[in-house]
């Protein structure tokens, strides 16, 4: 494996065994070497092509050297169909002498600049696309905190959604608004939000989120806790865009959806 493929790959934390690119020589602290390790490939939605894009690297990268175990990479990315750019920096680390002639290598920093050519494709349709962003962005950045507000909002958002349309009271009589816990449980008896292996701790859920939120985690269990809360809340969002599809997709048939119900019903039982 090379040390484009590693920089290709989804950040996830993971250590690479890589060939050498340093020539089995450290690279001093502050200094710069261009190194021939491949191109490297990353997916992004380009604005002008208002279509999602393999934007791709030149074969030399910019290499600057940060102290034995680690090197910082610049990257420059062109998109194939307008040639719009798009800068990505990275900080490669590694337990051990970072020039070997095969070190393990981990992905230790990542930051874009969009140069608003470009946005990040991300993972959840629609309104909820650009606040996670923004979660995952605060996450990298090592905001923790800052990372959870955004979850949170994506959640509430979602949920106050869903209440709406179902007709479920957010305000009581005195137009104050309802523990979101009681909204919640309504929300997801009437429409079942929380995927359903998570559904006996949904409002767990947001009490994790609400806990960094007030202060009462530090930074780095925030940063700890952002990866499993960050699944929970995409899993919200795709059950309720899943289930708006079929909901759609029924409407359009022209079923009636009491009658199905009971035809579901009798084959089940049969």
């Amino acid at each position: 494996m090379r040390l484009s493929d590693v920089l290709s790959k989804p950040l996830n934390g993971a250590v690479y065994q890589i060939e050498g690119f340093l020539g089995g020589r450290p690279l001093a602290w502050g200094k710069h070497k261009n190194i021939a390790v491949g191109k490297v490939f990353l997916n992004f939605h380009c604005r002008k092509c208002a279509n999602q894009r393999s934007f791709q690297s030149g074969e030399a990268l910019a290499c600057l050297g940060l102290g034995t175990r680690a090197v910082s990479i610049d990257v420059t990315l062109k998109c194939p169909g307008c040639e719009g750019t798009v800068e990505v920096w990275f900080v490669v680390g590694s337990e051990n002498d970072i020039f070997g002639l095969a070190p393990e290598v981990q992905i230790e920093r990542y930051t874009e600049n969009l140069r608003h050519s470009a946005f990040r494709v991300s993972v959840v349709p629609g309104q909820f696309a650009d606040l996670l962003t923004r979660a995952q962005l605060s996450y990298e950045s090592g905001l923790g905190a800052g990372a959870m507000v955004y979850l949170r909002k994506i959640f509430e958002l979602i949920t106050y959604e869903v209440a709406e349309i179902q007709g479920i009271a957010v305000f009581d009589d005195r137009a104050r608004r309802q523990p979101f816990k009681k909204v919640l449980k309504e929300v997801d008896e009437a429409r079942q939000i929380i995927p359903p292996r998570y559904r006996s701790n949904g409002y767990t859920l947001f009490s994790e989120l609400s806990e960094v939120i007030h202060g009462n985690s530090d930074e780095e269990d925030a940063l700890l806790k952002f990866e499993p809360c960050r699944d929970l809340v995409v899993g919200v969002v795709h059950e309720v865009n899943r289930d708006n599809v079929f909901a759609r997709a029924i409407e359009d048939l022209g079923w009636d959806v009491d009658n199905l119900r009971l035809v579901n019903s009798a084959a089940v039982g049969s």
